[in-house]
């Protein structure tokens, strides 16, 4: 998966030399896109919603932008959204825009980003967002998800806070297998050693970090219960 969505830019302004092209291609559009636009619209892929938003999700944006494009050929579009969404950004209207009535009434019409943006900063950010706002990794994306909503809850938190990196299920790595831990202690002292650390247990120099500031303590409850159960590997 890549990249994400909102302000934009043309291929080029129709006259951009090679000096502005340079320019562009040095900045990174996925910090700007996180810096400069992610206090009102959602980046991620797929999109979460929440009825207090006060923006549509970039997804939502670069979809909906690309599709409506009147072109004659499809090669056209994506300069044509990115044109539609430079101009856009910085001079926004009510007659402009591309959302219906009960969108506009719903978010209003977005402020110009004049002085908050540069050309550059906003083609940057316009190529990475209909770059990462495709088809194809929403389609990886949900994928992704399918897969972990399949799996137990512990699991999925140990694939999130990182463990998996340290430990396997039924193999030693930098720390000892699952197994052998869940063999070893009881469920409380696998939920004090995620939570305050440990060393030296196992004959190695390994050392169990502690998670207490790192991870919620319900979220270490559900990693111990997992670890515990041996027929999760």
């Amino acid at each position: 998966m890549k990249k994400i969505l909102l302000s934009v830019l043309t291929l080029f302004f129709v006259g951009c030399n090679s000096s502005s092209t340079q320019q562009h291609t040095n900045l990174d559009g996925k910090k700007l896109l996180e810096q400069k636009c992610s206090k009102c619209h959602n980046l991620d892929l797929p999109p979460k919603t929440s009825e207090d938003e006060v923006a549509p999700p970039m997804m939502a944006v670069a979809f909906h932008v690309k599709d409506f494009m009147q072109v004659s050929n499809e090669s056209e579009r994506l300069p044509k959204a990115k044109e539609f969404v430079k101009d856009y950004v910085f001079n926004p209207s009510a007659s402009k825009s591309l959302c219906d009535k009960k969108s506009l009434q719903r978010y209003g019409v977005m402020p110009s980003q004049k002085g908050n943006l540069t050309q550059e900063e906003l083609a940057a950010i316009a190529e990475y967002i209909f770059e990462h706002f495709n088809v194809k990794n929403l389609n990886e994306a949900q994928a992704i998800q399918n897969r972990l909503k399949k799996m137990a809850p512990g699991k999925r938190l140990a694939i999130k806070y990182g463990c998996l990196s340290c430990h396997k299920g039924k193999k030693d790595l930098v720390g000892p297998a699952f197994v052998k831990i869940s063999q070893k202690y009881s469920l409380e002292d696998i939920q004090k050693s995620i939570t305050n650390g440990s060393s030296a247990k196992w004959g190695t120099k390994a050392i169990m970090p502690p998670f207490k500031t790192r991870i919620p303590q319900q979220d270490i409850a559900t990693l111990a219960k997992w670890i515990k159960d041996a027929n999760s590997f």
